[in-house]
């Protein structure tokens, strides 16, 4: 194989992640969350959320891997690390922070404090907790949709208000 077709391999492993990562973002936040303030009672609703959101975990994690992997991966055979100087691919810098957030969410911030934190405060106040998780979720992933609908517009010559040639 050479360079280009790992290249494809990249940009499929990548489509595939980022489907999976924020298609279980969107699960949660439209369905999971939802349904869970709606029909669980508050002393039922932190444990049920910790048994889903376990089986999710993993999921979550290998799918930022592997998005954060195989965008770097295309950057750098593209050499395109200079896009990011300009305000056409705004798009690519909204990935990258999307990116950035749930990294250092699933991976730093949970393990060290984060998962304590909610645990406690659900326990003081299961609603309210419920409430604010869902807010910050619908918040990533409405940002999460607009850096796909940005990437597949912008990659695709899809954005001529940003393009000097039109």
């Amino acid at each position: 194989m050479n360079d280009y077709d790992w290249f494809i391999i990249a940009r499929a492993v990548h489509v595939l992640s980022v489907v999976m990562w924020i298609g279980g973002v969107a699960f949660i936040t439209t369905v999971l969350l939802p349904a869970m303030l709606k029909h669980i009672k508050n002393e039922q609703r932190f444990t049920l959320f910790e048994q889903l959101e376990h089986s999710f975990s993993w999921q979550a994690k290998l799918t930022t891997i592997a998005a954060g992997v195989s965008g770097f991966y295309m950057l750098y055979f593209l050499n395109a690390w200079h896009r990011y100087l300009y305000v056409e691919f705004w798009w690519l810098h909204l990935m990258t922070i999307i990116w950035l957030i749930f990294s250092i969410v699933l991976f730093v911030l949970e393990p060290l404090f984060l998962h304590k934190w909610f645990e406690n405060q659900a326990k003081t106040n299961s609603k309210q907790t419920f409430i604010t998780i869902l807010r910050m979720h619908r918040v990533l992933l409405f940002l999460s949709l607009l850096a796909v609908a940005g990437a597949v517009l912008g990659s695709h010559g899809g954005l001529p208000m940003f393009n000097n040639e039109y």
